[in-house]
């Protein structure tokens, strides 16, 4: 294994065990990295002055500091460094400490050679891809368009929690793009190459949680006929992003922060656990903040969910961008022929509009100004905005009749999208039945 300078690459290992050093040491040199070794701050901080290392392990519990020391040291001399900490087992508060200080993930106390390695191999694959940009390939397909303000912001800030192993919370309003934005955190990090697994958790239903996440062992329970792998099985290697993460029932959150901390799960039915390394992206359109406060969702599993959160602006904050997203939606959706384009009356309304549905809406408008509009131009009378946009502006100025539809086809909208348009699991986050759902969709005239 050699740098890009043709050079072994070589790791700085930061403990105050001499056996720990030992052990990462001889680990780190059986896959082909030289290593220098330091029981200290002070001495980590003079080996990291002699010269650049390609990646750096240190202890978070130091005799002259602790592992943040380091971190805030390599940051300042070596920005491009990868830092991984090892803590000791159960200290979920000093590995969420460091990744909020940058550290680029965490291996626990006692040491298991197998995770060690893992996080080396992905820590040399992020040097690789910092010194080598055009060698380390294609940063991905996914892009987040817009030249806003605040879509720049979110952009820069993609880039930047690619390079972490770090979990990030991503929070927005229904529609903002929560999904593509964590799609691009995979496709730009070292995991590109494993799989991304999306996963709703407003649509399981709750007595399948357990199960459709961890797995199950055959006879586990009636209808569990084989063995079946669950979401984060599917995901070992890769990036697991869990939707809607509010949504999952407390008991369950308490089997999720085990599995975090662990990275280990027990799919249901079996006697020993599996390890599992995945990295963990979650969102939700509501305040998960506001949720521990109610006693909805767990404080500690918030604390390890949300140690990075990223926010995705809504539509109507960014009005420039809505002409060449929508011009981009319409060639999309044109791709066998030309695209109408926008009237300057068209793209007016588009910019005035509120969007309460955001991209996702503006997807869904455009799509039905295409069906109606009979030219090459699609005008303002084809985009059907006005009755929406007057309830969304203030619905409590419609009469009673409008404004009880207006109340019901939102929650009904809101249901679609947090079920991923799974009209069954929709009718029972809103209580109904199928039936009633299709009926009620029929009556407003939901597509």
């Amino acid at each position: 294994m050699k740098n890009v300078e043709g050079q072994a690459p070589r790791a700085l290992v930061v403990d105050d065990e001499a056996d720990i050093r030992e052990l990462v040491a001889l680990t780190l040199s059986r896959m082909g990295l030289e290593c220098s070794c330091a029981g200290s701050v002070a001495e980590a901080t003079a080996l990291l002055a002699e010269g650049p290392h390609t990646l750096c392990l240190t202890d978070m519990r130091l005799p002259d500091g602790d592992g943040l020391a380091v971190i805030a040291q390599a940051a300042r001399t070596h920005p491009q460094m990868p830092v991984a900490v090892i803590t000791a087992y159960g200290s979920a508060e000093n590995a969420v400490a460091a990744l909020k200080a940058g550290a680029f993930d965490y291996v626990t106390k006692p040491l298991q050679v197998a995770q060690l390695r893992s996080v080396v191999r992905a820590a040399l694959r992020l040097s690789q891809a910092a010194a080598d940009p055009v060698a380390s390939g294609p940063v991905g397909a996914t892009v987040l368009a817009g030249d806003s303000e605040p879509i720049r912001v979110a952009r820069a800030m993609i880039e930047r929690l690619a390079r972490s192993q770090a979990p990030v919370h991503i929070c927005g309003e229904s529609g903002s793009g929560k999904e593509l934005a964590a799609r691009m955190i995979h496709e730009r990090s070292v995991r590109a190459d494993r799989p991304f697994v999306p996963v709703n958790c407003g649509a399981m239903p709750e007595n399948l949680v357990e199960s459709e996440l961890f797995g199950h062992r055959r006879g586990a329970f009636t209808g569990a006929d084989a063995d079946h792998e669950g979401f984060f099985q599917a995901a070992d290697g890769g990036t697991l992003f869990l939707d809607e993460v509010a949504d999952l029932p407390l008991v369950m959150q308490v089997k999720l922060l085990r599995a975090i901390q662990e990275r280990r799960v027990r799919p249901v039915g079996a006697t020993q656990e599996t390890a599992v390394d995945v990295r963990l992206i979650s969102a939700t359109h509501r305040d998960l903040a506001a949720e521990v406060r109610e006693g909805r969702f767990r404080q500690d599993l918030f604390y390890r969910l949300n140690v990075i959160e990223l926010r995705m602006p809504a539509l109507r904050e960014m009005p420039e961008d809505i002409g060449p997203l929508a011009g981009d939606i319409l060639a999309r959706r044109c791709a066998s022929g030309t695209a109408p384009r926008l009237s300057a009356a068209a793209l007016r309304a588009l910019r005035d509009y509120p969007f309460p549905g955001n991209v996702r809406e503006l997807e869904n408008v455009l799509e039905r100004a295409l069906a109606l509009c009979s030219g090459e131009v699609i005008e303002r009378e084809d985009l059907r905005l006005e009755p929406v946009a007057a309830a969304a502006a203030d619905p409590r100025a419609l009469p009673l009749e409008d404004y009880l539809a207006s109340v019901e086809r939102q929650a009904i909208v809101e249901a679609l999208d947090r079920a991923r348009y799974n009209r069954t699991a929709a009718a029972r986050l809103l209580g109904i039945t199928f039936r009633q759902l299709r009926y009620r969709m029929q009556r407003l005239g939901i597509e």
